[in-house]
């Protein structure tokens, strides 16, 4: 197979979907890795490294797109990418087709099969190729927060941990999975008072357990949502439902009676946010005011140390990308059944039950929808 690499094009994106080591794990296996010139240079990877390791380097996004049977990507595509794609082509990206219904409805007209990291769900529910990003959104957000609440960039004027004999910020994140605890962990390092909220007692008994409570957790209802976010600092909102718009949690009844000058941040951005008053900004203007209350909600957090990113998100991809390329789509699902919910576009049927209800589509298997390709 020949696999494409383009140079990401989203604003201030400098992660790239492939390092050399999964070229090297392509080209050995007898396909063609096509990286267009410069795609590595975010994440200090050089057109040469991709060389060494069997690469073929061309001039640009064009001869990818027009040479290549499956693209790999990070983000979304943009406009001027799918223009670019052709009918039987495979995407293997992060898509995030419920928050961006335009992109969904341009590319249900390319005939590709498009298949979303975020939506890859393992058996016990668990979410491979979102989780090692999660990980550095979690721990960047509580980063990003402390930066914030420093009152030259808007914020209380608060120290994060305080001082001996100065109370330490209040930080509230709502959800306990991956990126929650990565935010609470990386609070609770830096000293804060660190509460999570979360409706599964079972996240917030290993929370407890693992920290011995010096992470508080409360049950997530209106009324101790409504409590816990009035009175914090920081509030980091990391809910997900696989493929579906996050759910709006923080209305913008409650931003407008929270503390002035106090943070929020959306990691649930990709998926639309889950406070009603978030919008996607980028890391060149991340942020923005709603009745002085700041709001961090950037589309892309990793993509801000996207070395680290890189490595992390091909270590998880790889597998599935390898065996994508040596067996074609219907044999990798039967080998990779977690590959199946990944699944969102097969032509222009919609192929997720979650993006299906959340852009109003109407729902197709997999399998009906493949038989039908």
């Amino acid at each position: 197979m020949i696999v494409g690499v383009p140079k990401e094009i989203k604003t201030a994106e400098h992660r790239v979907a492939l390092t050399p080591v999964g070229a090297r794990e392509l080209t050995e296996r007898g396909h063609r890795v096509l990286v267009e010139a410069g795609a590595g240079e975010g994440s200090t990877i050089s057109d040469d490294e991709f060389r060494d390791q069997g690469a073929e380097i061309v001039a640009d996004a064009a001869d990818v797109f027009s040479s290549a049977e499956m693209i790999v990507k990070v983000k979304e595509p943009q406009d001027e990418e799918i223009d670019m794609f052709r009918s039987g082509q495979v995407l293997f990206t992060y898509l995030h087709l419920a928050a961006y219904p335009e992109m969904a409805r341009r590319l249900r007209q390319r005939g590709i099969v498009a298949i979303a990291y975020e939506t890859v769900q393992m058996p016990d529910r668990s979410l491979p190729l979102l989780a090692p990003m999660s990980e550095i959104a979690g721990r960047m957000a509580t980063q990003a927060g402390a930066y914030f609440l420093e009152k030259a960039h808007g914020g209380r004027g608060i120290l994060l941990g305080g001082v001996a004999g100065v109370t330490p910020a209040k930080v509230v994140v709502i959800g306990g999975g991956i990126a929650g605890s990565n935010a609470a962990v990386i609070a609770m390092g830096m000293q804060a008072e660190v509460i999570v909220l979360d409706n599964d007692i079972n996240k917030l008994r290993n929370l407890d357990s693992l920290h011995q409570g010096r992470i508080v957790t409360v049950h997530s209802n209106r009324l101790n949502l409504e409590r816990q976010v009035l009175s914090a600092d920081l509030v980091i909102g990391t809910v997900l439902i696989p493929g579906a718009s996050a759910p709006k949690l923080v209305t913008a009844e409650m931003v407008s009676s929270m503390r002035k000058g106090s943070v929020l941040v959306d990691v649930a951005i990709d998926q639309g946010g889950c406070f009603e008053t978030s919008r996607e900004t980028t890391h060149a203007e991340p942020t923005y005011t709603v009745d002085e209350v700041v709001h961090y909600a950037v589309g892309n957090i990793p993509g801000a140390v996207p070395h680290t990113s890189t490595y992390a998100l091909t270590n998880a991809t790889l597998r599935y990308a390898t065996s994508l390329a040596d067996k074609g789509v219907e044999q990798a699902l039967i080998d990779h059944p977690e590959l199946s919910p990944g699944v969102n576009l097969v032509d222009d049927m919609v192929c997720h039950d979650g993006v299906a209800s959340s852009l109003g589509a109407e729902f197709t298997p997999v399998s009906e929808a493949l038989a039908r390709k």
